[in-house]
Formats: C-alpha cells, structure tokens, sequence
C-alpha cells in the first residue's frame, strides 16, 4: 500500500502542475492536467528532434520512448510483451475488434449498457455486414452490468463479450472481474475498455479476466493526448490477425513472406510520435510512484464529498448509479441544458463536460437521458475548486 495523499502532498503535485494555476477544472475525464515534467519529456524530444533530425532522434531515445511499454506493463500487472502503445484508447479497442477472426451469420455480441458509443458503432457495423447481432447484457437494480443476467444469456453462438469498466456518462464502476469469471469459465472473448480506469483505479488485468484491455493517456494518467495503452493476453495474440501490417508489425522475411509479430506490437503502427510516447513514459512513472491505491483513495474521497454538495442543489439531479462509483459525477439542472450549463460555467472560468447520446446510447436510451452535464476530479482537485463550481452551480440554479 502506498501512502495517502496528504494535504502537503497534494499542495506539491498542484505546484508540479501549470494548469492548476490557470484554470479550475473539472473534466479530468475529457482530459487531465500534465505535470511540467510530463511536458518538459514531450518538449525535451522534440529538440533532440529539431538537432539530430527525427529518425536519428527516435534510434538515441529508443530506450526512453520503450520505457512506456515496461511501465505500462507494471501498471497493468502484465508482461511487456503484452502491451501495445496506441494512438488512443478508440484505436487501440479498434485496432484488437478489428483483428478479430471473421464474423459469421449468427455469431452473437453482448456488450454491457454502458459501452461507449465507438466501441458499439464497430460492433454494430460489422454486424450489420456479415449477419452478425450485438446484444445488450441486463443490469441490475444498482445500474451495473448484471453477471448473473450475462449467464443465462450465453449460447455456442457468442463469440465476445464487450464492456466498458468506468462509463463516460456518469460514475459508475462495473463488476468487470465477475464478468471477466462468467467469460473465462465458458472460454469467450472478453474486451474491456478501461478508458477512464487507467490511471483511477488498480487495475490488474489477471483479476480482471480480460482478453484485451485497452487504456487513454490523457484521461486520469494525465499522460498526452493521442497517447494509449492496449493489453492483450499472451494467449489470446494468436487469434488476432491485424487489419494492416507494415514494416513494424510484419516485415518481411528472406523470402519475402511478412513475419508477423509474436507480441501485441503487431498492433501498433511504424509511424508514431514518439515524443509523446517520451510524455507518456513520465506519466506512467507518476502514477506508480505516487500509487495507485493512493489515487483511488482521494479521487473517491472527493467525489463522493462532490455528489453530497452536489445533492443539496434545488433543482439540480445527480445521475450517478452503481455500488462503486468512480471520480466522475454526472448531473442535470431543472430548466438548463447540459451544454449550456457547460457553457455557463466556462464563463466563470470553470471546466465542466457534457455528453449527449451518441457517446454512450444504450445507456441514455435506458434512463430516458438526452445529455448530462458531467464534473470528473483528479486526486490534484483542491477544496477551493470545488467551491468555485459549487458557488457558480449555485448561482445557475437560482
């Protein structure tokens, strides 16, 4: 266990963080604030960059940009070998969905209510093309993806299970090891998009049972945008054939054959930018020095504080389910929209999110949402802040 995040401890992070000095924020689920060091890392390669020239920059800074790889493994409890780095959590579940072996008429989808509308819309398309279906796992009276439903649903034809651990469209955590026992004890593909978990919440991919595990970098790692993290099971690899292969992900052998590769880098591309991938390094490194159970801890310290101010509001409705919830807090305000709600508080010089339907369809559909206004914190989210949105909600409301 590592220690709690004090008072002292989170004044310092703030101080290693810009941002916190110019803006309160409250979309650490769109994208988090970086430390100064995570920046300098960026910035510090694309100088050696500008004096060697790129490609003899990325040969002298293979072994900081490879880093990535052994950290993220380490965050993951997983092997290097297991982890691709990508482009983003969406090219990284897509990239693993698509080399897939082929859908045929009658294989079966079921995807929990929550899942992300990315996630759903390749499902649904590829579906569509080959006669496949995508079916929705029922939830329970608290909102989460029912593992006990997901049993009696399951048939020869089901050829994966898709869930979205952490949703987009409020706090929720989902059972993701017990729906990972269900998967593994009837052999079935099982995906996990942990976009919003990375970097929140321990996550151990052998708890959790998963085949392909995918993760942001600009999300609660706070690690760059167009930066992400995908494991797969060593086992698993053999079944994936990618889309699109190039001289990284296959080269071509003596005889001119392409030799796939044997490690989940068979789904990553030549062309990367590795000065983020320089960020994300420092990023990872991070959040394992100051612990992830640390993190959890404080996020989930004040969230929950949020939701109880939050709660007190007339007129507003905070949207939350689940029996775990995560740092993000979903709402609505009587007579407002959620944009301009967002809006409105932009105004006052505080970044909240909203999302509309398409991001999260099923699980809007169900609950008869149109949009939600969202307040996400970090383990740097400071008192003070959450009196600025308090006080501007407040004023909205009246």
């Amino acid at each position: 266990m590592s220690a709690p995040l004090t008072p002292d401890a989170i004044k310092a992070l703030r101080g290693l963080t810009p941002g916190t000095q110019s803006t309160v924020h409250f979309n650490h689920a769109g994208a988090s604030l970086p430390s100064a060091a995570t920046l300098q890392a960026i910035h510090a390669h694309l100088q050696r960059e500008a004096a060697l020239g790129p490609m003899e920059a990325g040969v002298a800074s293979r072994e900081q940009t490879e880093r990535a790889r052994l950290l993220a493994a380490r965050l993951l409890n997983a092997q290097p070998e297991e982890i691709a780095l990508t482009g983003g959590n969406s090219s990284g579940w897509g990239a693993a969905f698509a080399a897939l072996p082929a859908w045929r008429p009658g294989d079966r989808i079921l995807v929990g209510r929550h899942e992300w509308g990315g996630n759903l819309a390749a499902m649904r398309l590829a579906a569509q093309r080959t006669g496949a279906t995508v079916e929705t796992i029922p939830s329970d009276e608290s909102g989460c993806v029912d593992a006990q439903a997901l049993e009696t649903m399951l048939d020869e034809r089901v050829r994966l299970i898709a869930l979205t651990w952490l949703p987009a469209n409020g706090g929720l955590i989902n059972p993701a090891a017990a729906i990972g026992q269900v998967a593994r004890r009837h052999g079935i593909a099982y995906f996990v998009d942990a976009a919003q978990a990375v970097g929140q919440l321990p996550v151990d991919v052998a708890q959790i049972g998963c085949d392909v595990l995918s993760g942001a970098g600009r999300k609660a790692l706070r690690g760059p945008r167009g930066t992400g993290l995908l494991y797969v099971r060593r086992s698993f690899l053999d079944t994936l054939t990618p889309a699109f292969v190039d001289t990284h992900s296959a080269p071509l052998g003596a005889d001119g054959q392409p030799m796939l590769r044997q490690d989940a880098a068979r789904l990553e591309s030549a062309e990367n930018a590795l000065s983020l991938r320089c960020g994300l390094a420092n990023a990872l490194q991070e959040a394992l020095d100051i612990g992830l159970d640390a993190i959890r801890a404080r996020i989930d310290d004040v969230a929950q504080a949020l939701r109880a101010e939050l709660a007190a509001i007339p007129g507003l409705t905070v949207l939350d389910q689940g029996r775990e919830r995560s740092g993000l807090v979903a709402f609505n305000l009587a007579g407002r929209d959620a944009v301009s709600v967002q809006r409105a508080m932009a105004a006052q010089g505080v970044t909240i999110g909203s999302n509309g339907v398409p991001y999260t369809p099923l699980d809007m559909e169900a609950r008869s949402l149109t949009q939600i206004a969202r307040a996400s914190v970090s383990y740097l989210t400071s008192d003070a802040e959450i009196e600025r949105l308090l006080a501007g909600l407040r004023g909205l409301a009246t």
